[in-house]
């Protein structure tokens, strides 16, 4: 698998990336002239990445950043030109592509960062909702802009409905006004506003936090807020987390965590790198 992962970063194609030796993939939207916006070959090609980091254990914690003035733009002008002169059934199949696109990356069994520089519209406040842990500079912009096109966000819609709410979902989806890192903050949409120079300092921390953590707990505990999320605290629900907390309890690093706290040691997945 990592071979596959390293001929995907050898054949470059507006989608950079990268894994250092502490096990950090970096995949960089690299096409600022267009202001990073993607078409169905950016797609393909981030879902190839998603798929491959999936089942790659030796990858810990994934940061998805972009290069340029823009974090990402959305949708590529000429491929939505494209897409208007497409039948219903090559316009479902193109939607279907984006989707699949966003479900790999927001239940990707590893540990999301968005470090979002610049402005980040239409699809690409979708990449942004999909990920654990959102940085934004306080330079970023945001805009559900899908609407001043005659188009919705219905393939992001789950994920920024999740993020931002139902009630602001309501306002922006509809007037696509342009919001702040600040307000994009207060809504639930990113996580901390920082000046453009502490932009990597910031994600640097949480990498090292990220890193200091069991990966199998860190899987885990992602899982199970999608699964507990929601539901009602019923004998079933107690039953099921408790199962849980007894079957990480005995796996071998949960008890590899328990014997290093006790014994005053780093556990085994820290390593000399990190």
């Amino acid at each position: 698998m990592t071979q596959i992962l390293n001929e995907i970063a050898a054949s470059q194609h507006f989608v950079d990336l990268s894994i250092d030796e502490r096990g950090v993939a970096h995949i960089t939207l690299n096409n600022p002239q267009k202001h990073n916006a993607f078409d169905d070959s950016v797609i393909a090609r981030l879902t190839s990445i998603f798929d491959c980091i999936e089942q790659c254990d030796d990858i810990r914690v994934v940061v998805l950043a972009a290069n340029g003035k823009s974090f990402s733009a959305g949708a590529d002008l000429m491929w939505m030109k494209r897409m208007a002169s497409y039948s219903r059934d090559e316009n479902l199949a193109d939607a279907n592509a984006l989707a699949t696109m966003l479900q790999r990356l927001n239940f990707l069994n590893k540990p999301t960062i968005a470090k979002v520089q610049g402005a980040a519209f239409g699809g690409a406040v979708g990449l942004v909702a999909c990920c654990d842990v959102v940085l934004a500079s306080s330079h970023a912009k945001f805009c559900l802009s899908e609407v001043k096109l005659g188009l919705i966000p219905a393939t992001i819609s789950p994920y920024v409905i999740q993020a931002m709410g139902v009630k602001a979902a309501r306002r922006y989806f509809q007037t696509a006004e342009r919001f702040d890192a600040n307000k994009a903050q207060q809504l639930g949409l990113v996580d901390d506003v920082l000046a453009p120079q502490q932009l990597d300092e910031m994600t640097d921390n949480i990498v090292t936090a990220l890193l200091a953590n069991s990966p199998k707990a860190v899987a885990q505990a992602k899982q199970l807020v999608f699964d507990v999320a929601y539901q009602t605290i019923d004998k079933a629900l107690m039953s099921t987390t408790s199962e849980r907390i007894a079957n990480i309890r005995v796996s071998p690093e949960g008890q590899e965590g328990l014997a290093a706290f006790f014994e005053k040691r780093q556990p085994s997945w820290i390593n000399s790198k990190q």
